[in-house]
């Protein structure tokens, strides 16, 4: 099955141009042909193709489905870049496929990258949800200051992943209840700062751990994320 991706398909009823391209030049439709549609939003849409033109490919909606998340719950997950551009592209392409809700990129005392280009992450995101079948986009923030995030988010579930073992830490699959909007915290290659935790904490940020080995950045933000899942649908 191939989706494609329109966010504003319910108000117009044209493709966008790598969109159109893709179905007009590379799969070579034709008028009368029917093609899936997600708007990102939840909905997946079965459309005719009405106008196959390589740029501004016309439709016309036969069918909405509503498609929401297969998780219950909000995952948002704040990971500090990494400083090599093609792992923090991984790991937006990952979080995607496994589903979360919002990724954010944070400045930290440590971080190696500090500036990124967040348009390019949205078209891996739109990627992966298009290849994964889902119809949710998650939203990718500009990169933001690590204070600034963590005294303005107000999710029930706060976690921090910490490597450092003089704080004292839980196991975040003992920790997680299931089903409740969550935040993690993810740091960079040289790890949170102290104050970092320690503000985090004073936010209501949980120090934890994710088992007895040592992971790079993206693979603990995927290990963070998929802890989550793994528990919703024990629980479900």
């Amino acid at each position: 099955m191939i989706q494609f991706f329109a966010p504003d398909i319910e108000s117009s009823d044209t493709l966008p141009e790598s969109d159109s391209q893709h179905a007009v030049r590379v799969l070579r439709m034709k008028t009368g042909d029917t093609i899936e549609v997600v708007d990102g939003k939840g909905h997946r849409f079965l459309c005719r193709l009405i106008d196959p033109h390589p740029k501004h490919a016309v439709v016309e909606v036969i069918e909405r489905i509503a498609l929401p998340p297969a998780w219950p719950n909000r995952i948002i997950i704040g990971i500090a870049p990494t400083k090599h551009i093609d792992r923090m592209e991984w790991v937006v392409e990952k979080l995607t496929e496994i589903g979360v809700n919002r990724i954010v990129p944070l400045r930290c005392r440590h971080s190696e990258r500090k500036e990124l280009k967040r348009e390019r992450l949205e078209k891996i995101a739109v990627s992966a949800m298009k290849q994964s079948l889902k119809a949710t986009l998650p939203t990718i923030d500009e990169m933001t200051d690590f204070k600034r995030f963590v005294t303005s988010i107000e999710t029930p579930q706060r976690f921090i992943a910490y490597c450092d073992d003089t704080v004292s830490r839980r196991l975040l699959a003992k920790e997680y209840n299931a089903n409740t909007d969550t935040t993690i915290l993810i740091g960079p290659e040289g790890d949170f700062s102290a104050d970092e935790v320690r503000l985090a904490m004073d936010s209501g940020f949980c120090p934890v751990t994710l088992g007895d080995n040592r992971l790079r950045t993206e693979t603990a933000a995927i290990t963070a994320c998929d802890t989550c899942h793994i528990i919703n649908q024990i629980n479900s």
